[in-house]
């Protein structure tokens, strides 16, 4: 997918290096960090409302907001989230638009961590506002949510495409005026019991 950050995409999909994932996971995750991140790659001379800027990635993770939550499917992409913003040392901690959001870089690209507070099936309200209030290019939106009808581990990478039967995501389209033109990553069955080792 043309434009992913290079960090994000690989052939094998997207990986995580997190201490011991391997052991539980068939096909490992790995998302390998080169240097510490700063946030030099944001334009110190623009805000990102301002055309002239180099427009962020905006990273989002389906789940619902609690700790009654976590653990469970519908929160692995607050999961992959919370993975990335360790391994890029990301504090996703700011509310706005009815999202954590956290701001930094991988390698050199600016990208946005947000995990909306909205629960799963209202997800759009806060995707749609982030996008609307930053301006964010729909291609430079990455959605992250589990899907039941991948295996087990199974990650995808798509360019755009339908909710596929999933709320969180039928919030979102809604939200976006109908657009289904962003990439999503799914995450198949119950991989979030290999961020629980």
């Amino acid at each position: 997918m043309r434009g992913v950050p290079a960090a994000l995409s690989s052939a094998g999909g997207i990986s995580l290096s997190v201490s011991g994932l391997t052991k539980r996971c068939p096909k490992p995750l790995s998302f390998s960090r080169h240097h510490v991140p700063s946030l030099t790659c944001f334009s110190t001379n623009s805000s990102l409302g301002d055309s002239s800027a180099s427009k962020p990635w905006l990273l989002v993770g389906l789940g619902n907001p609690g700790k009654s939550y976590q653990g469970t499917r519908h929160n692995v992409g607050f999961e992959m989230i919370n993975a990335i913003a360790e391994a890029e040392g990301i504090s996703v901690t700011n509310i706005h638009c009815k999202a954590l959001l956290g701001k930094g870089c991988i390698g050199d690209v600016p990208v946005m961590l947000a995990k909306p507070q909205t629960f799963m099936n209202l997800s759009g309200e806060s995707v749609g506002s982030l996008v609307s209030y930053f301006k964010i290019p729909l291609n430079q939106v990455l959605l992250m949510y589990d899907d039941l009808d991948l295996p087990f581990a199974k990650l995808r990478l798509l360019p755009k495409g339908g909710h596929g039967g999933q709320n969180g995501m039928r919030s979102v389209i809604n939200h976006l005026k109908g657009s289904r033109d962003f990439p999503r990553l799914r995450i198949g069955g119950d991989c979030f019991f290999c961020w629980n080792l």
